[in-house]
C-alpha cells in the first residue's frame, strides 16, 4: 500500500529525495510520517510528520535539514534530505496512521501501514 523510493549512496553533505507513494494519502482522518532504523536498534525513529494541524514537525537531530512535503495530486508524501550527514545512514520508512497519529506524528507506535524501506546512505 506504500511504496518508497529515492534511497541511495551519498557523500556527507550532499541531497536525496525520498517519495512515498499510496493509495491513500493523508487525510482528516489518519497522517504520514518518516522513520528510519538503524541496524542494530529495535525502535524506529520518526524523523518528520504533520500533526494535527497539518503543520510538519521534525526530529531535533533533521531540523532544518530535511523538508517533507505532500501532494494530494499525486498521493505522494516526500522527504527532502539536505546536508546530510553519516548519522543519518539508515533504513528510511514512509507509514500511515489513525487519527490519534496525527497528535504524536513521531512516534511510530501510533502507525499501522508500513513501505518496505529504502536505504540511505552517507558516506565519503
Amino acid at each position: 500500500q506504500l511504496l518508497e523510493s529515492g534511497g541511495g549512496l551519498v557523500q556527507p553533505g550532499g541531497s536525496l529525495k525520498l517519495s512515498c507513494t499510496t493509495s491513500t494519502i493523508a487525510s482528516s482522518t489518519n497522517c504520514m510520517s518518516w522513520f528510519r532504523q538503524v541496524p542494530g536498534k529495535r525502535r524506529r525513529e520518526g524523523v518528520a510528520g504533520f500533526n494535527i494541524n497539518r503543520v510538519a514537525t521534525y526530529a531535533d537531530s533533521v531540523q532544518g535539514r530535511f523538508t517533507i512535503s505532500q501532494d494530494n495530486t499525486r498521493n505522494t508524501l516526500y522527504l527532502q534530505m539536505n546536508n546530510l550527514k553519516p548519522e543519518d545512514t539508515a533504513m528510511y520508512y514512509c507509514a500511515l496512521g489513525g487519527g490519534f497519529a496525527c497528535y504524536t506524528p513521531l512516534n511510530p507506535d501510533e502507525y499501522h501501514v508500513w513501505g518496505q524501506g529504502s536505504q540511505v546512505s552517507v558516506s565519503s
